[in-house]
């Protein structure tokens, strides 16, 4: 039958930057088929995912290969082959453990057939165990759970799937590969076409509510800083008070430094619109850094309310200080008059003698 796909599920498809080795570029806008097929001439296995006309993952399984889980939507694993690293990001967690359950079983298989070839034995078809675990109405098995619609729809339906299933064989006999990418497409496409329509709007209420907040951070951040123009101001009004002017310019740091940290918050809030496919693990991290923020806040306020008090106290010390003054003024005018009279009657007294 040449090669044939044995299993089939919809994940978002992502590479490894070749610059960074860091960061992950997506393949694609939109959730790609991706399908294990098995090569019954040759014995091998391969993950092979097409996007359009254009082959986006065409991973030759081997043996010394791993699949690992890196969140509970999200797998990755290195090609050396190829010379780079996919990832794919998957609508649930069961479409990732379906998915790395069959990486596993698809390795053994690649294992034994690579034992079984250099022991130079008669080889047998290990797709044969793996698709026997499987329903077969047609060659693919699709990893969208027992709870969505189901592609044959009637007997009729079913004979013209067969007749379809034959030509596109055929097809693949001829040396037409792309045909075959066509077909997993093909028994995919209707059921997980409203999976993205529900997808599209749950990232749009997302950011709906990420914009909100970005308001709120905004709003927050400009009280902030008006309070900074305040505190500058009378710092610069209040130069005698050395004792408060050197806390407060220590607070003034301490606010000015959240703020940067809220700016930059704000900035990476803005740069994860882009992940709208991550939104449950992306919303619970809002609501933490949101927590922490609100901390912070009052933490903010908290050190406001002791640099305001630290300021009364200073003004009253001035106050206090020119009240002594005054006091003394009016003392030294009392005794500059006694001691004026007191000159003029001596004088009086030596002109009378």
């Amino acid at each position: 039958m040449g090669e044939q796909p044995i299993f089939s599920t919809r994940a978002h498809v992502f590479q490894i930057d070749p610059a960074t080795k860091r960061n992950w570029i997506p393949a694609s806008k939109h959730a790609l088929t991706v399908s294990y097929f098995y090569d019954a001439t040759r014995n091998v296995y391969r993950i092979i995912s097409v996007g359009g006309t254009k082959a986006i993952i065409n991973s030759t399984i081997t043996p010394n290969m791993t699949f690992t889980k890196t969140s509970q939507k999200f797998g990755q694993w290195a090609d050396s082959r190829a010379n780079t690293v996919y990832g794919l990001g998957f609508a649930s967690e069961q479409h990732l453990s379906q998915f790395a359950e069959k990486f596993q079983e698809v390795k053994e298989a690649a294992r034994l057939a690579r034992e079984k070839s250099q022991d130079k034995t008669e080889l047998t078809n290990p797709a044969l165990n793996l698709m026997s675990h499987q329903v077969l109405p047609g060659p693919i098995i699709s990893a969208n759970g027992p709870g969505d619609d189901k592609l044959f729809r009637s007997q009729s339906a079913d004979v013209e799937m067969t007749t379809e299933k034959e030509r596109l064989r055929k097809m693949f006999s001829e040396g037409s590969v792309p045909e075959v990418q066509w077909e997993a497409e093909f028994f995919t496409l209707q059921d997980n076409n409203n999976k993205l329509v529900a997808a599209l709007h749950e990232a749009n209420a997302s950011v709906e509510q990420w914009k909100k907040q970005l308001a709120a951070y905004q709003e927050e951040t400009e009280a902030l800083r008006l309070r900074v123009a305040e505190l500058e101001l009378q710092r610069a009004h209040e130069s005698s008070a050395e004792d408060g002017k050197e806390e407060l310019s220590q607070t003034l740091e301490e606010l000015e430094l959240l703020i940067k940290v809220k700016d930059e918050e704000i900035q990476q809030l803005k740069s994860q619109k882009s992940g709208q496919w991550e939104v449950e693990g992306e919303r619970e991290e809002m609501l933490q850094k949101l927590q922490a923020l609100e901390g912070h806040s009052a933490e903010l306020e908290c050190r406001l309310h002791v640099a305001e008090q630290t300021l009364a106290e200073s003004l009253a010390q001035r106050e206090q200080l020119q009240g002594e003054v005054a006091k003394l003024a009016e003392l030294m005018d009392v005794k500059l008059f006694e001691f004026s009279e007191l000159r003029q009657g001596l004088t009086k007294l030596v002109e009378s003698n």
